[in-house]
């Protein structure tokens, strides 16, 4: 009987690199540092034989003189040297899609740790693979280096899961902290995160909740076998979230988290990311800073709460690592949990009653009948209203056009239809008693 480990020895799995940023660059150097562990790990050698990026001569703190170059990342793709493509460019299109398509046609496994590239195409290039038989990893692609998609596609066996949410943006969880821990601005926190590495020059796809919304299209695939459909979630950021929400929530026992949610209805699907007030006392609560966390419901293992980093160099080539370990055992599995021919056609599912109700902030006209006319609309839209805060550190300097003084309400209402809100906020506003856009945040029930 043959004993583990022994037999004919393994050729070296020979691996070309596609993007050196940080999260490329790291993975090269922990390939490079510890490539003699992960041999011992694996029983064949990990070995990084080309790379492809924008500058040749940038001091990436590795060396890369024994690599072989190229300028084109397809042409990296399609090379006969390699034996693995790893795609770390980025980009929904371009030079990513060209190369990652290329791999897949003539049969070669591919990791990526792209999300806009999923959001978009994550179909098709499943497809791809499949038909060519070969592996499409992408571990890294949501969440950085928390094992969500390992554990959606091969670790809950049959269970059927009804819920996903969680915090899928380090960015806007660290700014949302900071802005709750320490009385700062939402200007002033983005400004520090673009100083730490932590924001882009241009942070709109994250703040704006885009990157949470590819995240969560790619989850609501795997956890219930629907076609990929990043552009039917209802998207909302947290650039208009100020000081004042984040007192009221406080003082209510919440906190705001920017989450995204997914969940299986009888109707359909529904997606959405925005912020929400969370219960302070929930798991959720407690994830903050950069760190991400994934919550799933399921009927077998009942909640399941998958928490750490979601983003940096180490944690998303630790997830790109992992990907690669499997494709050099063999491993073979759908790569969106089922094959891409059974997944089901995209079902939206309509509004329903939100459970846990609304925040609703707005600075209203400081003349007599302003109040009631507004809670007349409530009525007449059968919205019940939980409380009603007026207080002096929350009001706002505003004056109304006509010179009206303003003073800043926040109403909480019970569960009602978001669609029921918004018609009657806009009714109010046409009533021309509120200054302003309303501030609108979910209460969610966790």
């Amino acid at each position: 009987m043959q004993e583990y480990g022994e037999g004919e020895a393994l050729a070296p799995l020979r691996v070309g690199v596609a993007g050196l940023g940080n999260v490329g660059a790291t993975l090269v150097r922990i390939l490079q540092k510890d490539g003699a562990d992960l041999k011992r790990k694996l029983g064949r050698q990990l070995e990084v034989v080309a790379v492809a990026a924008r500058s040749r001569s940038r001091d990436r703190g590795i060396d890369i003189s024994g690599l072989q170059w190229f300028d084109d990342p397809v042409a990296l793709a399609k090379s006969d040297g390699i034996d693995l493509f790893v795609e770390l460019i980025g980009g929904e299109d371009g030079p990513a899609f060209a190369a990652v398509k290329a791999a897949l046609e003539i049969g070669r496994p591919v990791v990526t740790a792209n999300k806009a590239l999923l959001a978009k195409h994550g179909v098709a290039l499943a497809k791809l693979a499949e038909e060519s038989g070969t592996q499409l990893g992408f571990e890294a692609a949501v969440a950085g280096g928390i094992p969500v998609i390992k554990t959606l596609r091969e670790g809950l066996g049959s269970a059927r899961i009804a819920k996903v949410f969680g915090i899928m943006n380090g960015t806007c969880n660290y700014i949302l902290t900071r802005m709750g821990n320490e009385d700062i601005s939402f200007a002033d926190c983005l400004k520090d995160a673009q100083a730490l590495g932590y924001a882009e020059a241009d942070p709109t796809f994250d703040v704006e909740g885009f990157d949470t919304a590819h995240k969560l299209s790619i989850l609501s695939t795997l956890c219930f076998g629907y076609e990929i459909a990043p552009e039917k979630i209802r998207v909302e950021g947290i650039s208009r979230i100020t000081q004042q929400d984040i007192r009221v929530a406080a003082d209510l026992g919440y906190k705001i988290k920017l989450l995204g949610i997914a969940q299986r209805t009888e109707h359909g699907i529904e997606q959405r990311v925005h912020p929400t007030f969370v219960p302070r006392g929930s798991a959720i609560a407690g994830v903050d800073g950069v760190m991400n966390a994934v919550a799933l419901e399921t009927d077998h293992v009942h909640e399941l709460l998958l928490a750490g980093p979601g983003a940096g160099g180490p944690p998303t080539a630790s997830s790109v690592l992992s990907d690669m370990l499997d494709i050099a055992r063999g491993t073979k599995v759908p790569p969106l949990g089922v094959p891409s021919a059974e997944l089901m056609p995209y079902v939206e599912a309509p509004m329903r009653a939100h459970e846990g109700g609304y925040y609703i902030r707005f600075n209203a006209k400081d003349v007599p009948g302003a109040l009631a006319s507004i809670a007349t609309r409530m009525s007449e839209h059968s919205i019940s209203i939980d409380s009603v805060i007026q207080r002096s550190d929350l009001n706002a300097k505003t004056v109304a056009a006509d010179g009206s003084a303003t003073r800043t309400v926040v109403m909480i209402t019970q569960q009602t239809l978001e669609s029921s809100v918004r018609e009657t906020l806009a009714q109010i506003a046409a009533d021309g008693f509120i200054v302003g856009e309303p501030q609108v945040i979910r209460i969610e029930a966790l």
